[in-house]
């Protein structure tokens, strides 16, 4: 996590300083001395400027995802050895919610700031096949709409 943070923090430094120096070689490149009220909102050098800070902003943001996709995603996200299999509402606040843990299924008490273990299932319960990712009633019916559109 530490190295992850620190690895974002010099990316994002090293973009920050490049862009920085491209605008200072922008600006010292005009040579000129101007007050800043009397530039124009769209003269060239402004609308220069006005772009290669969004083009940095936007690489900015493509080379974060790339490298928080190159490090396995943000901590702390679901590998897919916990799924919650089905969850009722107890009230305005609190929750009743069937997780299952490799072979496992504990029913937990969810309330705001706190998570309670309520009981710990010995015969898991059988789950139906639309709980399953990929395999509820809306998938079917996607999948029946996509072999309709292949065959007409």
């Amino acid at each position: 996590m530490r190295n992850a943070t620190t690895r974002l923090s010099i990316l994002g430094g090293v973009l920050l300083a490049v862009y920085g120096g491209i605008v200072h070689a922008a600006e010292s490149a005009t040579n000129k001395t101007v007050p800043a009220l009397a530039v124009e909102p769209l003269a060239g050098g402004s609308l220069a400027k006005l772009g290669l800070g969004l083009f940095a902003v936007v690489f900015l943001i493509v080379g974060m995802a790339w490298v928080m996709r190159r490090m396995g995603g943000l901590p702390g996200t679901a590998t897919g050895a916990l799924r919650v299999l089905g969850g009722l509402s107890m009230g305005t606040r609190e929750r009743v919610v069937l997780i299952q843990v490799g072979e496992t299924q504990l029913l937990l008490g969810v309330a705001p700031g706190r998570v309670q273990t309520l009981h710990v299932l010995d015969r898991p319960i059988a789950t139906p096949e639309s709980n399953k990712p990929g395999k509820g009633a809306f998938a079917a019916s996607l999948s029946a709409a996509l072999q309709r559109e292949k065959k007409s």
